[in-house]
């Protein structure tokens, strides 16, 4: 969810529901300007997804990967979210490498989407956009290695290069051949959008379309620092990787209180930092291992730059940005919609960081625009890659 261009950790209802075309120089007045019935017009992918089924009255099976199942009832809230009340949204556990990975998934006809959390957040920060998604599409959104509920491996017993672009974006293509089984369109937000990019570039078989959603720009990577700067930098990672500084500083973030006031710094819309998000956002975070991820990725100030990642692109990609966003300022984030595999750059306006969870009602349309126009058949992709 967050991006590291800030040491703090959220939404803002738009006066008017209006997205902002930057190439067609389009405004368009109504949260439903992409017609779901143009989804009609396209092929879709028919293959249904083989899982398990799903219990009634609101609850959902979690299948864990010991064969274990246990049931998640979901809040009022959560239903309200989908009007139809057969779309259930379904958590499971994924054995990958040896490791326990939580994902959640509704939906069995239709284009394979795989949403992708920030920095800092899970695959709840999807809530609002699943089963609104799933209705004509089969969802998936992934808590990446280290996050959320999926295990949090140790870096100083895995390697300090192991937290890194490359290994969550081998965790989503591998995620895409054994649990997806097919092609899919990458739907990401902040960091979750250079996992997106790295992994298109690493299996470009794979990835049918990308949506950016307030991509990190990566403000503190070292190539953006200036010379005089960087042992600083160095200086200030050390002391928070190996002395007890790292460890005050995670306790002192992960309270409600912190939570929340990160949350109403990057959401425009304060109203919707409900106690719930806070609890999403926050309660993974208490788990074992969670300090030790989170201060590995804040000092993580190397890897990829989205404006590296974008010229290797084949497949389609859609920008869209938040223009209240504190963190990644949209008079920046513009620059990469000259890239020429960005189809488009489009403007949410009054909404920050987050606008998945901040503004579903621009967001979720979005998305089945961009995919209706790029979805076709295709076959399952190869098990290997």
């Amino acid at each position: 969810m967050a991006s590291t261009t800030s040491s703090i950790l959220p939404l803002s209802k738009p006066d008017f529901p209006v997205l902002s075309s930057q190439r067609s120089k389009k405004i368009i007045a109504s949260s439903t300007i992409f017609c779901r019935t143009r989804l009609q017009e396209y092929p879709i992918l028919g293959r249904f997804s083989k899982f398990h089924r799903i219990s009634t009255n609101g609850f959902v099976v979690l299948s864990r990967s010991n064969d274990q199942v246990e049931e998640i009832g979901l809040s009022s809230q959560e239903k309200a979210w989908s009007n139809d009340p057969k779309i259930e949204v379904q958590s499971r556990m994924w054995n990958w490498r040896g490791y326990s990975i939580r994902y959640q998934f509704s939906g069995n006809s239709g284009p394979a989407l795989v949403l992708i959390h920030g920095f800092g957040a899970n695959s709840d920060h999807w809530r609002k956009n699943i089963p609104v998604l799933a209705k004509s599409h089969r969802v998936y959104s992934i808590d990446l290695i280290g996050y959320g509920y999926s295990d949090k491996p140790n870096p100083r017993q895995v390697g300090d290069s192991y937290y890194t672009f490359e290994t969550w974006a081998t965790q989503l293509n591998e995620f895409c051949i054994d649990v997806v089984k097919d092609e899919a369109f990458f739907i990401c937000n902040s960091i979750g959008g250079l996992v997106g990019l790295q992994a298109a570039v690493m299996a470009p078989e794979i990835c049918k379309g990308i949506i950016l959603l307030n991509i990190s720009l990566r403000m503190l990577h070292i190539k953006k620092q200036p010379w005089f700067g960087k042992p600083l930098i160095r200086s200030l990672q050390s002391l928070l990787r190996n002395t007890a500084l790292g460890k005050y500083f995670y306790r002192t973030v992960a309270t409600p209180e912190s939570v929340r006031g990160i949350l109403c710094q990057c959401y425009h819309d304060t109203s919707q930092v409900t106690e719930e998000l806070v609890q999403k956002i926050l309660n993974p975070g208490l788990e074992p291992g969670a300090a030790d991820v989170f201060l590995e990725f804040i000092c993580y100030s190397g890897g990829p730059l989205p404006e590296e990642l974008l010229p290797q692109i084949k497949c389609p990609v859609l920008v869209a940005w938040g223009d209240k966003d504190p963190w990644e300022p949209i008079e920046l984030g513009r620059n990469y919609g000259n890239f020429d595999s960005v189809e488009d750059f489009i403007v949410l306006p009054n909404v920050g960081h987050c606008p998945q969870d901040e503004a579903p009602h621009l967001v979720n349309p979005l998305v089945e625009s961009f995919v209706a126009r790029h979805a076709t058949p295709s076959a399952s992709v190869s098990t290997t890659i």
